[in-house]
């Protein structure tokens, strides 16, 4: 494709070479992308950190890597629950304590499709308090760290945000009044996107050297539906698995290790599958609505976010 720098045949892993010294902080890290992404990264000698929920699927991962790997595969997870600002806070203070170096974090956990209105301990919807808000808080807590070794931060969105609102629902957040399982799983993906946008814009203002860029998984065979959707979204989801608008999981992780290596990319973009219709195909850089990067909404939407973590960026 014309606007896809890497070819034909799009990213792949081939391009990236050793990155011993490195370390790749991930989150949701124990199965499906994000543990393709791990395995990736631990191929070409990094150093990762998983940021997961469960201590059990945890170990187990890091058992599978270490099999693959050679015990000497340099893998260790810390427990967070992104759902919880608490856990997220005490998560990036051990992370502060134990990793003298990030060179990116992944924000790659999420929860979709949530069939009924729940929500988190903090009081918020809960797709956009794990997706959003967990994740803006963490950035944040690492920010200096990612900064000190001019280091990335990869959002991991979805092609599930043009898929509701062409804007934040700021007086109804929670959507108390007008909850939908996809309308509020859109939502998340959509502010985590414009925090990503709104970023970029506060890291230029003030002069720090980390880069943040937006990618997403496209169509891809992970636990993602079968851990929070609804039966008939699971079945659906398991039907569509077996047609070839899905892709491997592993491919699916393509993106979110080419943003957190590649050189030279644009940060206001959507990096992703080129193929049809997005879901699958060559991964470089795909369609970014505008509506996506809308100036005062992304600002109102970081204040806000401050306003209900409790959470100050101080930039």
């Amino acid at each position: 494709m014309e606007d896809n720098p890497f070819g034909p045949m799009g990213w792949t892993p081939e391009r990236v070479g050793s990155l011993a010294g490195k370390t790749y902080v991930i989150t949701g890290a124990n199965a499906g992308v994000g543990f393709q992404a791990s395995r990736i990264l631990l191929s070409k000698s990094a150093t990762v950190v998983m940021l997961n929920r469960s201590p059990e699927k945890s170990a187990a991962a890091i058992r599978n890597l270490k099999e693959e790997f050679g015990e000497e595969a340099d893998v260790s997870f810390v427990r967070m629950d992104l759902s919880e600002l608490a856990s997220v806070r005490d998560a990036a203070a051990e992370v502060l304590r134990t990793t003298p170096r990030i060179d990116a974090l992944i924000c790659n956990a999420a929860i979709a499709q949530v069939p009924t209105q729940k929500l988190t301990k903090d009081g918020f919807e809960s797709q956009l308090g794990t997706n959003h808000y967990g994740h803006f808080v963490l950035c944040g807590m690492l920010f200096d760290r990612i900064d000190d070794s001019n280091g990335r931060i990869v959002v991991v969105a979805s092609l599930g945000y043009k898929m509701g609102l062409r804007t934040i629902q700021f007086d109804d957040m929670n959507r108390d009044k007008n909850y939908r399982a996809n309308a509020a799983y859109s939502q998340s993906k959509l502010a985590q996107m414009m925090f990503a946008y709104e970023l970029q814009d506060r890291v230029r203002a003030a002069g720090k050297g980390v880069e943040v860029y937006v990618c997403h998984p496209g169509s891809s065979a992970t636990s993602l539906i079968s851990t929070s959707g609804s039966l008939a979204t699971r079945i659906v989801f398991s039907l569509m698995s077996l047609s070839p608008m899905v892709q491997s999981a592993e491919k699916g992780a393509y993106p979110e290790v080419m943003c957190a290596t590649e050189d030279d990319l644009d940060q206001r973009a959507f990096y992703g599958p080129t193929g049809r219709m997005e879901w699958v195909g060559p991964v470089g850089k795909g369609t970014l609505e505008p509506y996506a990067c809308e100036k005062a909404v992304m600002g109102k939407l970081w204040d806000r976010s401050e306003k209900e973590t409790g959470f100050s960026w101080g930039f």
